[in-house]
């Protein structure tokens, strides 16, 4: 007979408790754990918050222009810059008389008597315009490294001077001979966004005129005609660098990018300085330069005799179309 003990064993329809391993609960939550961390770093991740902070802006935002600007401002500034040994590091850049006979007077002194202070600020730059002749031993002048930079330097601070304190005056450059390189150099910086004027300036340009560049590629800016095919002597030399100490040929500018429409160039036809033929002597070649900057045809675009346009010569057509380009500017409001 079975023991009551044995009876409750052997009951039908129940079965005896399994235990569950503890390394399963173990891995059971380590599973509901990880589920957990997933979701919270999910939300965490979708939730809106602020965006990286940057190191720091890489250009300038760009700025509106005021609606007016100071009293003092004029609606143009119409930048000179002379040739060489017709200005001087120390002249007056208001009421220049370091070269009575500069050829850029014919430009500028029309200028200053055909339009108020308030239209035009007719500023020429003060610079010592020198050649030094390497070939020459006695000669004690600038070299013409020195000298351009110069020039450009002082240029290019009176623009950006200007464009701080007036940023709605509109400019006119203008330069002659080692001044027409200057202008023509600063035209092409501001065109390529390395000038002292913003790129969002641009606009401000109204006109570059250039007479007997060194730089100059036919072409590559409006030529007024008569103009020859040739090229700048800095062009022409331009594969001999720095060979001669203190006289760097820089070459070709390659084009004024967006400023191109606005870029005049004037050239006679025989003119070493912006006319210069293929040379294979550089230190004689230089010697000739330093003796065409004196030469009747570089000397003479003041006069119709190697140069002209409808009758008129070269400083007569560039005030002429230099009137015009300020009489068309913008008249901005003043307070």
């Amino acid at each position: 007979m079975l023991s009551g003990r044995s009876m409750a064993r052997s009951r039908p329809g129940r079965s005896p408790k399994r235990r569950v391993p503890k390394f399963l609960l173990f891995l059971g939550f380590l599973a509901v754990l990880a589920l957990a961390l997933v979701i919270v770093l999910v939300v965490v991740l979708l939730q809106p918050g602020p965006g990286r902070v940057p190191k720091g802006p890489t250009t300038s935002p760009p700025t509106s222009r005021p609606m007016a600007q100071p009293a003092d401002c004029p609606d143009v500034l119409t930048l000179v810059v002379p040739g060489t040994w017709e200005s001087s590091a120390d002249d007056d850049p208001l009421n220049p008389t370091a070269n009575p006979k500069s050829l850029m007077l014919k430009v500028s002194g029309p200028l200053r008597e055909r339009f108020s202070g308030a239209r035009t600020e007719v500023y020429t730059v003060p610079y010592t315009a020198q050649f030094r002749n390497p070939t020459n031993l006695t000669d004690r002048q600038m070299d013409y490294n020195a000298s351009r930079k110069q020039g450009y330097q002082r240029a290019a601070a009176k623009m950006a001077k200007t464009n701080r304190a007036c940023p709605l005056t509109g400019y006119m450059l203008m330069g002659f001979s080692q001044g027409a390189v200057i202008v023509g150099d600063l035209a092409q910086s501001i065109a390529d966004g390395r000038g002292p004027i913003a790129d969002t300036d641009q606009d401000l340009i109204l006109g570059v005129g250039l007479i007997a560049d060194g730089r100059r590629q036919s072409g590559k800016q409006h030529d007024v005609g008569p103009s020859p095919s040739g090229v700048g002597a800095e062009v022409s030399l331009g594969g001999f660098g720095s060979m001669v100490p203190g006289i760097t040929m820089t070459g070709g500018r390659g084009g004024f990018g967006a400023l191109e429409d606005r870029v005049y160039s004037i050239c006679a036809s025989g003119d070493l300085i912006c006319d210069a033929p293929t040379v294979t002597n550089p230190v004689k070649a230089i010697s000739q330069l330093s003796g065409a900057l004196n030469s009747p045809v570089h000397a003479m675009y003041g006069t119709t005799r190697y140069w002209s346009a409808g009758g008129v010569s070269a400083t007569r057509w560039m005030y002429g179309w230099a009137v015009t380009r300020i009489d068309g500017a913008p008249s901005p409001e003043h307070y």
